[in-house]
């Protein structure tokens, strides 16, 4: 064989497929070659079978969909895995129930050290709590006194957003109120928390109530329980790039920033070996304090590393920075833990006042440093930043996109601005509530993605990790059906199957900088594919949040396969 027939050989090729490329003509064609991690052609099965060697590994498709691998726009990726580390109290439906699994837990640990647990309720939403219990309340600390003595027990609340109601519950028991040095005069960090109190002797009850959706007594009142450590968080990471790849998620973008310890397990998976989930991280900086000059002169500093595309390759990158406008007493009591973060992986104190906020991200524009952010009237605020330096080539990101009329959109499309969707959020969870406050004209503001993209206004769709899939976003969009309800919710803002597909990764790759190197699959791309279970473009439309992958590639090597 000559050297040129060599250098053609194919490492891999999927024949017999149904590919959808989302390129610009967004073809369907049926066979793909890859040589050292990139595409070299995409055509016919005649055509790429020419590349096969003897050494060619080839998968056949038998007609199943092949699409781009998804790039998850705002990911906490790497709480999936952590909520593994934690014992489970799924499929309680009693107290009783509750305890027998504490129970066991306590056998199993020495005396005097802490038993702690994920939340009561069914992940990933936790819904129906404590309905769900036969005696339709929670577990009080004498309850979990009689199997736990002497371990101090810890039920943990959830992370708000998983299910974006109120109140979060946690429950200490007796042991873990004492290491707490919680007594009947302690009183609660923030007007937010409530210490439940038993009826007659006034003593807490061991249950905390939380009305903040990020928690806020394990980092005050029950500081004391075990934190996440970097091993933790390192076989978290892991973990979750398994999840993530077996729903076809090939990269993430972390718009929310990343602090120091999410950062260093990042650092140490990517030397252990390649990442099955490449990651572009946003960094969360920990603000000593609010002085405008200081703020200005670390960020100066820090330009020298987070301006332009940053540091790193293809498969880790750190670049641009987070900052929000939420400088409030309750993010300054959960950075009184820093550098832990628990759930969030990010720094509260990231936050400013908002005119110091102004002044930090005029710094960013002028060092070609990129800011993401979901702040109240934050286009308000990048318009000001624009008129001191301008942002308009730079991709600055609204997170968590919401609620817009054809007004905004445009700001947004004249400010060049990239969004991130929450659809979990706006249309699925508040979908009904946001119908019942706007009205059936009003919905059509809620997400709005037909009127977004025909704006040219480019949109990533994203999981905020509730749930992991990225089917979950698609099918919101395509389908604008809402928790409970029965009519789509502003119909006139659906996408079509193949626009969503894009969203879902032609989109997240223009949100990282790397529009040239994956997101769609054509010749000298990155060879990152997904080969679905189902055709997403014909099944049932509700059946699309259920799919899984069949098998995940990722610059030409099967990363996951069912």
């Amino acid at each position: 064989m000559s050297n040129n027939n060599v250098e053609m050989t194919a490492d891999l090729v999927i024949v017999g497929g149904k590919i959808a490329t989302l390129d610009p003509n967004d073809r369907i064609v049926s066979a793909i070659a890859v040589k050292d991690g990139r595409i070299t052609k995409v055509g016919s099965d005649v055509d790429v079978r020419d590349c096969c060697g003897p050494d060619t590994q080839v998968i056949e498709a038998n007609g199943r969909l092949v699409t781009p691998g998804l790039i998850d726009g705002h990911a906490h990726m790497d709480r999936e895995g952590l909520k593994e580390l934690l014992p489970s109290l799924s499929g309680c439906r009693s107290i009783d129930d509750i305890l027998q699994k504490i129970e066991a837990l306590v056998q199993d640990t020495a005396p005097g050290e802490w038993v702690v647990t994920m939340p009561i309720g069914e992940p990933p939403f936790y819904e129906g709590v404590p309905e769900i219990l036969k005696e339709n309340k929670f577990p009080s600390r004498r309850d979990l006194d009689r199997v736990s003595p002497n371990n101090p027990v810890y039920i943990r609340p959830i992370w708000g957003h998983w299910r974006n109601t109120l109140p979060l519950v946690s429950v200490a028991n007796t042991r873990a109120l004492e290491a707490a040095g919680i007594t009947a005069q302690t009183m609660p960090p923030a007007p937010s928390i409530v210490i439940d109190k038993e009826s007659g002797s006034g003593e807490p009850s061991g249950i905390f109530y939380e009305y903040t959706y990020k928690p806020l007594v394990e980092k005050t009142l029950m500081s004391v329980i075990p934190a996440f450590t970097l091993e933790d968080r390192i076989a978290g990471l892991r973990r979750s790039m398994e999840v993530y790849n077996s729903t076809g998620t090939t990269s993430v973008f972390e718009g929310h920033g990343v602090a120091g310890e999410v950062l260093a397990a990042y650092q140490t998976v990517y030397e252990q070996g390649p990442l099955p989930v490449r990651s572009s991280l946003m960094f969360s900086p920990a603000w000593p304090n609010a002085n405008d000059s200081d703020v200005k002169d670390l960020l100066v500093d820090w330009g020298r590393w987070l301006s332009g595309r940053g540091l790193g390759d293809e498969n880790l990158r750190v670049a641009g920075i987070y900052t929000e406008s939420d400088y409030s007493e309750e993010n300054r009591l959960r950075a009184t833990c820093g550098p832990y973060t628990g759930w969030a992986g990010f720094n509260f104190d990231s936050a400013l006042p908002e005119d110091i906020m102004v002044e930090m991200m005029t710094e960013a524009a002028k060092a070609g440093i990129r800011v993401g952010s979901f702040s109240p009237n934050l286009l308000d605020l990048y318009e000001r930043v624009n008129k001191r330096a301008p942002i308009v080539d730079q991709r600055w990101i609204i997170e968590h996109i919401g609620i817009y009329d054809r007004d905004e959109i445009k700001r947004i499309s004249d400010l060049g601005l990239v969004l991130q969707s929450y659809t979990n959020k706006y249309i699925w969870q508040d979908g009904e509530q946001l119908r019942a406050d706007l009205g059936e004209e009003g919905a059509s503001r809620v997400v709005p993605m037909r009127d977004l993209l025909d704006a040219g206004v480019h949109v990533s769709l994203a999981t905020d990790n509730v749930p992991p899939t990225m089917l979950a976003p698609i099918w919101h969009v395509v389908s604008r059906m809402t928790e409970g309800g029965t009519t789509p919710l502003g119909e006139d803002q659906k996408i079509s199957r193949l626009e969503a597909l894009a969203c879902a990764s032609r989109e997240g790759a223009w949100l990282s900088f790397e529009e040239d190197f994956k997101g769609t699959l054509e010749v000298g791309k990155a060879a990152d594919m997904v080969i679905f279970e189902e055709d997403l473009l014909t099944i049932d439309e509700d059946d699309l949040p259920h799919q899984t992958a069949s098998m995940t590639i990722v610059n030409g090597d099967v990363v996951y396969s069912k």
